[in-house]
């Protein structure tokens, strides 16, 4: 009966338009009163839940993303895009996507993402004769790829809730998935501009072309340096992220010169708001899942997806199709919260490793968040791009698609998330 109380007083306040941070603890506190236990076990829960030194790399890694995006990068990265796509047919949309994947690997956000490089290039697309809707569709599906490709502050709350799964092996099992995601969307793009005739773009003159990739290249280093450095074991996800913050204050400021110190106090405020809600939600999500686990919801959950089925592969599907339902009722991060603690028991028990899952549930909760009702990407998208959702939905079915396919690769082929794992770590 506890868990009843647990998970109707969470949708009930979820339904009254509470905020989930504070759903989900209510939800934990009331399920603790119903069952006798003492009060003070939700507070020391949740301070024991953040607790936590490798917790740290996030407040770091949404700072450095807050710099960067003041400090004039995104349009320097997409000069770069240009540079090496602009000249085919669709160029701006194929931009678009590289873009993304360039962008990925430094500011580890599907949100930062949307706003920096699509406020710069869907006026630009439109501008170019690029249909309103499919510019929107491209430019929020690709974004997506910021929390697949490292570094990705979602891998780092994957990885804390799963107690302690290798963040290096989480970023290398990442790398392939996210470069298959933004080549499936470049695919998708070069067909439907060859159809429409979209515009090619000329390569700029050799001397402009150096001084943009020279400028971006000091962008991009951050991304090298970063993921090379957890990678390669020179230091954690929490020393790589103090280190970007430290290199994107000098680049944005002292080389770019677009940020100045009287910028830096509107950066840090915006760090501490994302910071406190992230922190808050780890914090009452952690008693949310001692509730849990008092009440062995994972087990028995277990036990009645493998009484579906003793196939592997239709369980694996089973939780795909849970997980995608999720990701359009529920922001990311409270999804991997509350549950990866459900999941990750049975997939395990399945064969599968707790790397691969992480991705798994990464891209499943990145297709969530440009479908409505609640996808943060896809509403952002829609403010940029002035248009409405019926109208949206054609394209974007059309780009999720190969987002979709991919999905399917992580779950049932192996090698697509752990051939890197392997190779470096030999696991």
């Amino acid at each position: 009966m506890t868990t009843f109380v647990l998970f109707g007083i969470f949708f009930i306040t979820i339904l009254m338009g509470i905020p989930v941070a504070f759903a989900v603890g209510l939800a934990a506190l009331g399920a603790v009163i119903y069952a006798g236990i003492p009060i003070f076990v939700v507070f020391q829960r949740m301070f024991g839940g953040v607790d936590s030194f490798s917790l740290l790399a996030i407040p770091f890694f949404v700072f450095m993303g807050h710099v960067m995006n003041t400090g004039g990068i995104a349009r320097r990265i997409v000069g770069l895009a240009n540079i090496f796509v602009g000249w085919v047919r669709g160029g701006l949309a194929a931009v678009n996507v590289l873009d993304s994947m360039f962008f990925a690997g430094i500011s580890g956000s599907a949100v930062a993402d949307t706003t920096s490089i699509g406020a710069m290039i869907i006026p630009m697309m439109i501008e170019s004769g690029y249909e309103r809707n499919f510019t929107v569709a491209i430019t929020i599906t690709s974004s997506v790829i910021g929390l697949i490709i490292p570094p990705s502050n979602s891998m780092i709350l994957y990885s804390f809730v799963s107690g302690g799964v290798s963040i290096a092996g989480l970023f290398a099992a990442g790398i392939i998935p996210g470069i298959l995601v933004g080549i499936g969307l470049m695919l998708v793009v070069l067909i439907v501009s060859a159809k429409r005739g979209y515009p090619r773009h000329p390569i700029p003159p050799l001397r402009e072309a150096l001084k943009i990739v020279r400028e971006a290249l000091l962008s991009l280093v951050i991304a090298v340096v970063i993921v090379g450095g957890i990678l390669g074991g020179v230091f954690t996800a929490t020393e790589a992220a103090v280190f970007g913050v430290v290199y994107a204050i000098i680049l944005t400021m002292f080389v770019y010169k677009e940020m100045t110190w009287k910028d830096l106090p509107a950066v840090m405020l915006k760090t501490i708001e994302t910071t406190a809600i992230v922190i808050f939600l780890i914090a009452t999500s952690t008693a949310f899942s001692y509730v849990m686990a008092a009440e062995q919801v994972p087990k028995t959950l277990s036990t009645f997806l493998l009484s579906i089925s003793s196939n592997k592969y239709v369980i694996l599907f089973i939780i795909n199709i849970l997980l995608l339902l999720v990701g359009m009722v529920m922001d990311m991060s409270p999804a991997i919260l509350i549950f990866t603690p459900i999941l990750l028991p049975i997939v395990t028990e399945l064969g599968m490793s707790s790397i691969q899952f992480g991705i798994m549930i990464l891209v499943n909760l990145c297709i969530g968040l440009v479908t409505p009702p609640v996808g943060s990407v896809l509403f952002v998208g829609l403010s940029l791009g002035q248009t409405t959702i019926p109208k949206l939905l054609k394209p974007l079915l059309m780009f999720i698609l190969p987002i979709f396919i991919v999905l399917l690769m992580v779950t049932y082929i192996e090698p697509v998330t752990m051939a890197l794992p392997k190779l470096l770590y030999g696991r």
